[in-house]
């Protein structure tokens, strides 16, 4: 079969963008050797939080994996817009995000959906700071957990908003049903599936975030972002002429 040619077959694309997948970029020969860092967030401020409870299972799991982790307090975090960006506690939340390579949101279900607390940690996430687009490339697991029988509204609302922030969000992911009666009087979770589901869920994280996240700039290299600077480049070099 006769490959492509771009500039009689495809008129459309820029020769000079356009660019053969290179699978040494895809596999690079240096790996690094530092833990995997981890976010975990969580999407509630309730005294006993399930969502809290299933987050600090999820990190001993990633520590137990050999991650670097930190769990992000949502207490005191201003609704976005209601304030400066330069807010402690948003300026933690931005700063942890761009520490991180990976990162696991756990929200309860309310009303069919993810907590406005959740959504709002997101929300003040943004696509790009500066040069610096902090979220694009790195991976993402997504739990909930629900006080009746089980569900997968807030994941999949979360999956819908990994992929809007342009994380590798995993196939796998967990639902705890009535998670009041998963943890015990010390706050710990219980045998069962849905903590061995947890299990599962961080496993694959961390096989995804070393898979990834030294190809990470090159997974998310885009064509249209590619031909988008080279024609601002391009206005400028004019402007310049002028």
């Amino acid at each position: 079969m006769r490959r492509a040619s771009v500039s009689e077959d495809l008129p459309n694309i820029s020769p000079a963008c356009f660019r053969p997948t290179d699978l040494q970029a895809l596999v690079p020969a240096r790996r690094s050797a530092h833990p995997p860092r981890i976010l975990l967030l969580y999407g509630s401020v309730r005294q006993r939080s399930f969502s809290r409870l299933a987050t600090f299972e999820a990190e001993r799991i990633l520590q137990a994996l050999g991650c670097e982790t930190r769990v992000y307090n949502p207490s005191g975090l201003p609704l976005p817009d209601d304030a400066d960006p330069s807010h402690p506690k948003v300026q933690e939340l931005r700063e942890l995000v761009q520490w991180s390579e990976g990162m696991v949101w756990c929200s309860p279900e309310r009303h069919g959906a993810m907590t406005g607390i959740m959504k709002s940690q997101i929300d003040w996430i943004p696509l790009s700071l500066g040069s610096v687009r902090p979220t694009q490339g790195k991976t993402l697991a997504v739990m909930q957990v629900s006080g009746g029988s089980q569900s997968y509204n807030a994941v999949n609302q979360l999956r819908v908003l990994g992929r809007w922030m342009r994380l590798i969000t995993i196939p796998n992911q967990s639902s705890v049903a009535k998670a009041y009666q998963e943890f015990d009087e010390s706050d710990r979770m219980k045998p069962s599936v849905y903590y061995d589901r947890i299990v599962d869920v961080m496993e694959e994280l961390v096989k995804f975030t070393l898979l990834t996240r030294d190809a990470a700039d090159y997974l998310v290299d885009r064509y249209s972002e590619r031909k988008e600077s080279a024609e601002a480049a391009s206005q400028r070099v004019n402007l310049a002429s002028i």
